[in-house]
Protein backbone atom coordinates (compact mmCIF):
# COMPACT_ATOMS: atom_id res chain seq x y z
CA UNK A 1 0.00 0.00 0.00
CA UNK A 2 3.06 2.28 -0.06
CA UNK A 3 2.37 2.94 -3.74
CA UNK A 4 -1.19 4.03 -2.91
CA UNK A 5 0.05 6.33 -0.14
CA UNK A 6 2.63 7.87 -2.50
CA UNK A 7 0.05 8.52 -5.24
CA UNK A 8 -2.34 10.14 -2.75
CA UNK A 9 0.51 12.28 -1.37
CA UNK A 10 1.50 13.44 -4.86
CA UNK A 11 -2.13 14.25 -5.77
CA UNK A 12 -2.66 16.29 -2.62
CA UNK A 13 0.61 18.13 -3.31
CA UNK A 14 -0.41 18.90 -6.90
CA UNK A 15 -3.38 20.85 -5.57
CA UNK A 16 -1.14 23.67 -4.34
CA UNK A 17 0.86 24.16 -7.56
CA UNK A 18 -1.69 26.49 -9.24
CA UNK A 19 -1.58 28.66 -6.11
CA UNK A 20 2.22 28.77 -6.21
CA UNK A 21 2.05 29.93 -9.84
CA UNK A 22 -0.05 32.94 -8.74
CA UNK A 23 2.96 34.53 -7.01
CA UNK A 24 5.08 35.29 -10.12
CA UNK A 25 1.91 36.30 -12.02
CA UNK A 26 1.03 38.83 -9.30
CA UNK A 27 4.61 40.11 -9.16
CA UNK A 28 4.80 40.61 -12.95
CA UNK A 29 1.42 42.42 -12.87
CA UNK A 30 2.83 44.69 -10.10
CA UNK A 31 0.11 43.60 -7.66
CA UNK A 32 0.66 43.76 -3.92
CA UNK A 33 1.69 40.60 -2.07
CA UNK A 34 -1.63 40.48 -0.23
CA UNK A 35 -3.48 40.39 -3.58
CA UNK A 36 -2.06 36.92 -4.19
CA UNK A 37 -4.48 35.80 -1.49
CA UNK A 38 -7.28 38.36 -1.59
CA UNK A 39 -7.56 38.37 -5.38
CA UNK A 40 -7.78 34.60 -5.73
CA UNK A 41 -10.24 33.47 -3.09
CA UNK A 42 -11.95 30.98 -5.48
CA UNK A 43 -8.66 29.17 -6.11
CA UNK A 44 -7.78 29.12 -2.42
CA UNK A 45 -11.25 27.87 -1.49
CA UNK A 46 -11.12 25.09 -4.12
CA UNK A 47 -7.64 24.09 -2.87
CA UNK A 48 -8.85 23.85 0.74
CA UNK A 49 -11.97 21.93 -0.32
CA UNK A 50 -10.05 19.32 -2.29
CA UNK A 51 -7.23 19.10 0.27
CA UNK A 52 -9.84 18.26 2.92
CA UNK A 53 -11.64 15.80 0.62
CA UNK A 54 -8.46 13.94 -0.43
CA UNK A 55 -7.15 13.89 3.15
CA UNK A 56 -10.42 12.35 4.39
CA UNK A 57 -10.58 9.86 1.52
CA UNK A 58 -7.00 8.80 2.18
CA UNK A 59 -7.61 8.48 5.94
CA UNK A 60 -10.62 6.22 5.26
CA UNK A 61 -8.54 4.15 2.84
CA UNK A 62 -5.65 3.92 5.29
CA UNK A 63 -8.00 2.89 8.11
CA UNK A 64 -9.54 0.21 5.88
CA UNK A 65 -6.26 -1.33 4.86
CA UNK A 66 -4.83 -1.30 8.39
CA UNK A 67 -6.67 -4.61 8.95
CA UNK A 68 -5.78 -6.11 5.55
CA UNK A 69 -2.77 -8.42 5.51
CA UNK A 70 -3.11 -9.83 1.95
CA UNK A 71 -4.21 -8.36 -1.35
CA UNK A 72 -5.83 -10.24 -4.24
CA UNK A 73 -6.16 -9.22 -7.89
CA UNK A 74 -9.74 -7.83 -7.72
CA UNK A 75 -8.77 -5.71 -4.73
CA UNK A 76 -5.77 -4.32 -6.63
CA UNK A 77 -7.90 -3.53 -9.71
CA UNK A 78 -10.48 -1.59 -7.66
CA UNK A 79 -7.65 0.13 -5.78
CA UNK A 80 -6.24 1.33 -9.13
CA UNK A 81 -9.69 2.73 -10.01
CA UNK A 82 -9.74 4.49 -6.64
CA UNK A 83 -6.27 5.91 -7.33
CA UNK A 84 -7.41 7.15 -10.75
CA UNK A 85 -10.15 9.18 -9.09
CA UNK A 86 -7.61 10.67 -6.66
CA UNK A 87 -5.18 11.53 -9.48
CA UNK A 88 -7.96 13.18 -11.54
CA UNK A 89 -9.31 15.28 -8.63
CA UNK A 90 -6.78 18.16 -9.02
CA UNK A 91 -8.26 18.88 -12.49
CA UNK A 92 -11.84 19.68 -11.39
CA UNK A 93 -10.32 21.44 -8.37
CA UNK A 94 -8.46 23.81 -10.68
CA UNK A 95 -11.66 24.23 -12.71
CA UNK A 96 -13.57 25.22 -9.54
CA UNK A 97 -10.98 27.91 -8.94
CA UNK A 98 -11.32 29.19 -12.49
CA UNK A 99 -15.07 28.80 -13.12
CA UNK A 100 -16.59 28.86 -9.61
CA UNK A 101 -20.12 27.49 -9.26
CA UNK A 102 -20.41 26.29 -12.87
CA UNK A 103 -22.78 23.28 -13.19
CA UNK A 104 -20.48 21.31 -15.49
CA UNK A 105 -17.54 21.79 -13.13
CA UNK A 106 -19.70 20.74 -10.17
CA UNK A 107 -20.88 17.64 -12.05
CA UNK A 108 -17.29 16.79 -13.00
CA UNK A 109 -16.11 17.22 -9.39
CA UNK A 110 -18.95 15.15 -7.93
CA UNK A 111 -18.59 12.44 -10.60
CA UNK A 112 -14.90 12.10 -9.78
CA UNK A 113 -15.68 11.77 -6.07
CA UNK A 114 -18.47 9.28 -6.78
CA UNK A 115 -16.20 7.12 -8.95
CA UNK A 116 -13.67 6.95 -6.10
CA UNK A 117 -16.36 6.11 -3.54
CA UNK A 118 -17.79 3.34 -5.71
CA UNK A 119 -14.29 1.87 -6.07
CA UNK A 120 -13.83 2.03 -2.29
CA UNK A 121 -17.20 0.35 -1.77
CA UNK A 122 -16.15 -2.45 -4.13
CA UNK A 123 -12.82 -2.86 -2.28
CA UNK A 124 -14.60 -3.05 1.06
CA UNK A 125 -17.05 -5.61 -0.33
CA UNK A 126 -14.09 -7.77 -1.36
CA UNK A 127 -12.41 -7.36 2.05
CA UNK A 128 -15.68 -8.13 3.86
CA UNK A 129 -16.48 -11.25 1.81
CA UNK A 130 -12.91 -12.61 1.68
CA UNK A 131 -11.91 -13.16 5.33
CA UNK A 132 -8.49 -14.55 4.31
CA UNK A 133 -7.41 -11.03 3.42
CA UNK A 134 -7.84 -9.75 6.98
CA UNK A 135 -5.29 -9.77 9.82
CA UNK A 136 -5.64 -13.09 11.63
CA UNK A 137 -4.27 -11.65 14.88
CA UNK A 138 -7.03 -9.03 15.13
CA UNK A 139 -10.33 -10.57 16.30
CA UNK A 140 -12.08 -7.23 15.61
CA UNK A 141 -10.96 -7.10 11.97
CA UNK A 142 -14.22 -8.58 10.56
CA UNK A 143 -16.32 -6.08 12.55
CA UNK A 144 -14.08 -3.21 11.39
CA UNK A 145 -14.51 -4.38 7.78
CA UNK A 146 -18.29 -4.60 8.25
CA UNK A 147 -18.44 -1.10 9.76
CA UNK A 148 -16.24 0.35 7.00
CA UNK A 149 -18.44 -1.26 4.36
CA UNK A 150 -21.58 0.18 5.99
CA UNK A 151 -20.01 3.63 6.22
CA UNK A 152 -18.91 3.40 2.60
CA UNK A 153 -22.35 2.67 1.16
CA UNK A 154 -23.82 5.40 3.39
CA UNK A 155 -21.22 7.78 1.94
CA UNK A 156 -22.20 6.79 -1.60
CA UNK A 157 -25.87 7.51 -0.82
CA UNK A 158 -24.95 10.84 0.88
CA UNK A 159 -22.82 11.85 -2.12
CA UNK A 160 -25.60 11.05 -4.59
CA UNK A 161 -27.99 13.21 -2.53
CA UNK A 162 -25.36 15.97 -2.29
CA UNK A 163 -24.83 15.75 -6.07
CA UNK A 164 -28.58 16.15 -6.67
CA UNK A 165 -28.67 19.16 -4.32
CA UNK A 166 -25.64 20.66 -6.09
CA UNK A 167 -27.33 20.37 -9.48
CA UNK A 168 -30.69 21.66 -8.23
CA UNK A 169 -29.38 24.56 -6.12
CA UNK A 170 -26.04 25.76 -7.57
CA UNK A 171 -25.39 28.16 -4.67
CA UNK A 172 -25.19 25.11 -2.35
CA UNK A 173 -23.04 23.22 -4.82
CA UNK A 174 -20.05 22.33 -2.67
CA UNK A 175 -21.65 22.96 0.72
CA UNK A 176 -23.82 19.91 0.12
CA UNK A 177 -20.65 17.83 0.64
CA UNK A 178 -21.22 18.40 4.35
CA UNK A 179 -23.72 15.52 4.11
CA UNK A 180 -20.69 13.23 4.08
CA UNK A 181 -20.15 14.10 7.75
CA UNK A 182 -23.43 12.35 8.61
CA UNK A 183 -22.53 8.81 7.44
CA UNK A 184 -19.93 7.98 10.12
CA UNK A 185 -22.44 8.92 12.81
CA UNK A 186 -25.03 6.49 11.44
CA UNK A 187 -22.73 3.42 11.53
CA UNK A 188 -23.06 2.80 15.31
CA UNK A 189 -26.85 3.10 15.02
CA UNK A 190 -26.98 0.54 12.22
CA UNK A 191 -24.58 -1.77 14.08
CA UNK A 192 -26.88 -1.58 17.13
CA UNK A 193 -29.89 -2.54 14.99
CA UNK A 194 -27.98 -5.52 13.53
CA UNK A 195 -27.01 -6.77 17.00
CA UNK A 196 -30.54 -6.31 18.31
CA UNK A 197 -31.92 -8.72 15.70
Amino acid sequence: MLFTDAVAAISITLLVLPLVELVPEAASAHEGASEVLTGHLNQIWSFLLSFTVIANIWLEHHRTFASVSKVNRPLMVWNMGWLLSIVVLPLPTEMIGAFGFDRFVGAFYYSTLLAGMVCRLAMLRIVKTTPGLLEEDDPRAPQKAEDSYTESWLNVIALVIAFAIALAVPVLQYYSLLLLAVAPRLVPLLRGRRTAR
